[in-house]
């Protein structure tokens, strides 16, 4: 059975009953060439004492989808690349909030990466694939979604489901998922976009987004699988009892400037109500009172229109940043706001240090790098610290896109750039304080970014009608909330959104409002980050490495590496410095200062045609019992006759009783003869 939902100028094509049968609903989905096999599958039973969703979204990229071959000793795949974490998690967030309450049955959906067209991003088709593949089975789902991307052309025309060339040309790179009626995912990345166009872009996709939907609806009417049913819930026997008589204690509870004040506060009631109480009694106590603690904080929000530390609601928390924080650290930014802080730090390398990239996409490197760490002593508790979860791959790609449209490019600023960003104290907003942070960093560093960019998370509390929007929600505000919603732009456009929704979706003339909301908190941070560092440094560190660039002809390359590398290699340990060539001939040489100019100077040496009068201070490489090989540079000699290495042509009866090997000494060239052979003069020094 085949599906084709066009989208712009392609279609989306679903085929579903030849592969994966044994799926609980399985989906082949295609845009281009590029194909993806999705399924999603339940367990037979719900997971004993679960009292969340137990969904795992997961991608497995495979290599020959590209033509490849894994790089590497071992040659089968290894843990996921970031892009494949990247994509779970945006297909993982829009589905998430479409199943029932309570359901506890395990669900597995996987995109397999089948074919990857090197022209086509994958994302937007596992979005659409996993959608199609939960509509098609007998899970109990609330969807389903459809996906798209939006770019726009240099004419300002939007394009739906771009190319990578296209992205590549387009200042905007927007994917939103939704359903039939509102958008649940917003992911972008973007150049200065103004709020405007922005808006204009999300009501463009939430009608596309509408449509796949409404497609992929009646597709599954016709093919798919009757849906399980879903027992309601049995009803908490102490929540009408708890209502009546610690509702407005629990609301009194959370409405605390302090996190530790609201956490003892509600402890302390909880302590209360279990003392005394039979083991298995309390698990119902506190779910009785986790439900009460969401239901006191909706009533706070929308009838008494307070919020629980009596902030406005367009307020930002008080906020501090400082720069140069630590000592010979390439630059460092401190920043805080309430109770979240982030530091930041920068180093500078050559770009042989850029990072390379072993994918199945076209992308083959990067400069820029940002990596976020979120320890568990940043929320006052306990637990792992070790590789990075997919929570801090992704805030950390987040902070990365958002900062690197700013970032100079490497004609101007010949460096690779990394950045970690420490969460030391986390209530709320912590990947928009590392956007923070880490402009903080940057100006810090030297680095001549285009503009400052600041970020802020916006929240939402709706039901019906009824709503209000939160700037810089704290951690309880994301928990209770309705959405999260993160923006992050400079003072003349966006550079970065997230958006993840609790509820079924917002439309956008609502995130029109948000983003507007947003602007105004954006502009805020702005002035307090300028505050502490008003522009870039003219200079880098003093302890970051100085890199020389030149150009030399293409031609060349190869005298600059020399066999095996044996020439690049001399020069590296001569200098002590760290040589880079690009393809086009572009070289960039990194080292201290006066080292990495003596270096550069060597290397233009080299590439300088020898000719006939020329002097040079070389280095005698060889003796024979006919005269000395001189090196002028790196990877070329010259031969000063016996009857030429003493002045006035005196006899030399041995070559060894003037000059031995490692000398040093002053030759002019005499003439380079068609063999390009050269025929040196030993001078007085």
């Amino acid at each position: 059975m085949r599906l084709e939902i066009p989208v712009g100028e392609r279609s989306v094509v679903l085929e579903t009953g030849k592969l994966a049968k044994q799926a609980g609903g399985s989906v082949t989905a295609q845009l281009g060439d590029t194909v993806l096999l999705s399924t999603a599958t339940r367990s037979a039973n719900p997971r004993p004492g679960a009292t969340f969703l137990p969904l795992s979204v997961d991608i497995e990229e495979r290599m020959t989808a590209a033509g490849k071959i894994p790089g590497g000793f071992l040659k089968r795949e290894g843990r996921p690349s970031d892009r494949a974490v990247l994509t779970s998690r945006l297909t993982d967030r829009p589905i998430r909030p479409l199943f029932p309450k309570g359901y506890h049955h395990e669900i597995q959906v996987i995109g397999t990466v089948l074919v990857a067209d090197q022209d086509t991003p994958y994302d937007t088709v596992s979005m659409v694939g996993a959608s199609a593949a939960l509509a098609l089975s007998d899970l109990p789902f609330d969807g389903p979604i459809g996906a798209v991307r939006v770019g726009r052309s240099l004419d300002g025309d939007f394009i739906l489901n771009p190319t990578y060339s296209q992205i590549a040309e387009s200042d905007l790179d927007l994917v939103v998922a939704g359903t039939k009626e509102a958008i649940t995912m917003v992911e972008a990345g973007a150049n200065e976009v103004p709020e405007d166009v922005m808006v204009e872009a999300l009501q463009l996709a939430q009608e596309t987004v509408m449509a796949q939907a409404q497609a992929i609806d009646a597709w599954a009417a016709e093919h798919g699988k009757p849906k399980q049913p879903v027992e309601e819930p049995e009803e908490n026997p102490f929540l009408a009892d708890f209502r009546a008589q610690y509702f407005d204690r629990i609301k009194d509870g959370i409405v605390q400037t302090d996190r530790r004040a609201r956490r003892e506060a509600l402890s302390d009631l909880k302590n209360e109500l279990v003392e005394g109480r039979d083991e298995e009694e309390i698990p119902q106590i506190s779910a009785a009172l986790s439900t009460l603690e969401k239901e006191a904080f909706r009533a706070l929000y929308l009838q008494d229109r307070k919020r629980t530390d009596l902030r406005a609601f367009d307020e930002i928390r008080p906020t501090t940043a400082e720069v140069s924080v630590l000592p010979r650290v390439h630059g460092t930014g401190l920043f805080t706001r309430g109770e979240t802080q982030v530091l930041s730090s920068l180093a500078l390398a050559d770009l042989g240090l850029s990072q390379r990239l072993d994918t199945i996409e076209p992308q083959t490197g990067k400069r820029y790098m940002h990596h976020y760490n979120f320890p568990p002593y940043s929320t006052g508790e306990t637990g792992r610290v070790g590789s990075p979860r997919r929570r801090e791959i992704g805030h950390g790609a987040l902070a990365e896109r958002a900062l690197l449209p700013v970032v100079p490019g490497e004609e101007e600023f010949p460096y690779a750039l990394r950045i970690i960003s420490e969460v030391l104290e986390s209530n709320g907003s912590s990947s928009m304080a590392s956007v923070c942070g880490s402009t903080l960093a940057l100006m810090d560093g030297g680095v001549p970014i285009k503009a400052p960019v600041a970020g802020v998370a916006m929240g939402l509390v709706k039901e019906g009608d009824e709503y209000v929007i939160m700037s810089d929600i704290q951690g309880l505000e994301d928990h209770l909330g309705d959405m999260d919603f993160k923006v992050a732009g400079t003072a003349d456009g966006i550079t970065a959104l997230q958006m993840d929704m609790k509820i079924t979706g917002v439309s956008a003339r609502l995130l029109q409002e948000a983003l507007g909301q947003a602007k105004e908190g954006r502009l805020q941070i702005l002035d307090i980050l300028r505050g502490a560092i008003s522009e870039p440094r003219s200079e880098v560190s003093e302890f970051a490495p100085r890199v020389e660039v030149l150009r030399i002809p293409k031609e060349k390359i190869g005298m600059l590496i020399g066999p095996g590398g044996k020439t690049i290699n001399a020069l590296q340990d001569q200098f002590g410095v760290n040589i880079s060539v690009e393809d086009d001939g572009m070289v960039h040489v990194a080292g201290d200062g006066a080292v990495a100019k003596e270096a550069a100077g060597a290397i233009k040496g080299m590439m300088k045609d020898v000719e006939a009068g020329d002097i040079y201070n070389g280095k005698v490489v060889k003796t024979t019992n006919f005269g000395a090989f001189v090196e002028l540079t790196p990877g070329r000699d010259g031969l000063v006759h016996i009857s030429r290495l003493a002045p006035g042509k005196q006899r030399v009866e041995r070559v060894e009783d003037v000059v031995t090997e490692g000398d040093l000494v002053k030759v002019r060239v005499l003439e380079i003869d068609k063999q390009n052979r050269i025929s040196l003069e030993k001078l007085e020094d």
